[in-house]
């Protein structure tokens, strides 16, 4: 139930993020989701992928710094309260969220979002009691 995340330093400079992209593209790698946070000299990519695992090592054989992180993806009703009510079970439950990003797939009324979370299989377990559906990796790489 876990999904691999892409986290790859970025240099803050022109065209950089040109250069990674098609590092990925020319490995014949499809982005399904991504996320960019940046200070003033670098910034932290994060992506899903459908070929994690090759795409981790096409940016390192490229010479970057990438990491591979567990993350959960959730889909959630494309309405108004869908996404708190997801919310409410981790904060119902104690649980903070470090950081999440959303996306969207070719599903009708399904909103998707990424979570980190410091306990993954406890978030999971408390979504899951809550309601809230919980994306396998290999529904997340084939949308």
């Amino acid at each position: 139930m876990l999904i691999k995340q892409l986290s790859i330093f970025v240099e803050n400079k022109a065209g950089r993020l040109a250069e990674i992209t098609e590092i990925i593209a020319k490995a014949g790698i499809d982005i399904r989701a991504l996320s960019i946070a940046d200070t003033t000299n670098f910034g932290i990519l994060r992506l899903i992928v459908d070929k994690p695992d090759e795409a981790e090592k096409a940016l390192k054989d490229a010479g970057l710094t990438v990491s591979l992180t567990n993350v959960i993806a959730i889909g959630i009703p494309d309405k108004p309260g869908g996404f708190s009510s997801a919310m409410k079970c981790l904060a119902d439950a104690g649980m903070g969220i470090e950081y999440m990003y959303a996306f969207i797939s070719r599903d009708k009324d399904r909103a998707y979002v990424i979570l980190r979370v410091n306990d993954n299989e406890r978030a999971i377990e408390v979504l899951k009691q809550g309601g809230v559906e919980i994306l396998t990796g290999d529904r997340v790489y084939k949308m």
